[in-house]
């Protein structure tokens, strides 16, 4: 081989060999960026997925906040209806407290005026009368506007007062009395006829006739109805036959 010849296939060589290395090169970096790229493309496909774990976990703590709103604003809206039952209720018995106060007034106001007519009432009743109720009586306030008696009690009084004056008014009563006579003190038996007249008569045929007064029963002597009164309580004892028998009566 000639000088020339072998200087070309030299150069041929060489240039193949620098090609080939050149070629080596090129396909480790294709290597080295098909490797990047296939690591890139995981990466980016375990970030999506990530990302779509992440936007489904927020998307249902974003409803399940939404509902925990709905059902608190339902709480909100039934507490405030219920509020307002509440505060209609309470009016309602505002209401109803200032009714049974008015009431009590007047109720308060009627006893008030009762106890005074009953008081007077007992002060012309007679003494048989006062002596029954007395204990009823006594329960009466002194002074009506200002006084620790319940209202029930005042009313109880006042009503079992007023029953028996209704129940001696109309009943004949017979007692055995003792009278000032003459200045002394003599044994009689009066008859109340109601609440309005009286007659007595003693042993010793003295009589007289009773009606109430202003301040309390008044007597004078009758000694001529003796006998009819006698008669009377006879009649009351019967001891004698029923009859009609005149006597004065005063109409006040």
């Amino acid at each position: 081989m000639s000088m020339k010849r072998l200087a070309i296939f030299l150069m041929l060589m060489l240039g193949a060999a620098a090609a080939w290395a050149q070629l080596a090169d090129t396909n480790e970096s294709a290597r080295a960026m098909l490797g990047k790229w296939i690591e890139a493309r995981r990466l980016s496909s375990q970030e999506k997925q990530d990302w779509l774990l992440g936007r489904e976990m927020l998307s249902d703590r974003i409803q399940m906040l939404r509902k925990e709103a709905a059902a608190l604003r339902e709480k909100i809206g039934q507490s405030t209806n219920e509020t307002a039952d509440v505060d209609r209720k309470l009016d309602d018995l505002r209401g109803q407290e200032r009714q049974l106060q008015e009431a009590a007034d007047r109720m308060r106001a009627q006893v008030s005026d009762m106890e005074a007519r009953v008081k007077g009432m007992l002060a012309r009743a007679p003494e048989p009368v006062r002596e029954k109720v007395k204990q009823l009586a006594q329960r009466l306030p002194e002074n009506s506007a200002d006084t620790k008696i319940g209202l029930p009690e005042r009313y109880q009084n006042v009503i079992g007062i007023l029953n028996e004056l209704g129940k001696a008014n109309g009943e004949i009563a017979r007692v055995t009395e003792i009278r000032d006579l003459k200045g002394k003190p003599t044994q009689v038996e009066t008859v109340y006829v109601g609440l309005a007249q009286a007659y007595y008569v003693s042993a010793g045929g003295e009589a007289g006739v009773g009606h109430p007064g202003p301040s309390g029963w008044e007597w004078r002597p009758a000694n001529e109805l003796a006998p009819r009164i006698t008669e009377v309580i006879q009649m009351l004892q019967n001891k004698a036959s029923p009859r009609f028998v005149p006597l004065p009566v005063q109409i006040p």
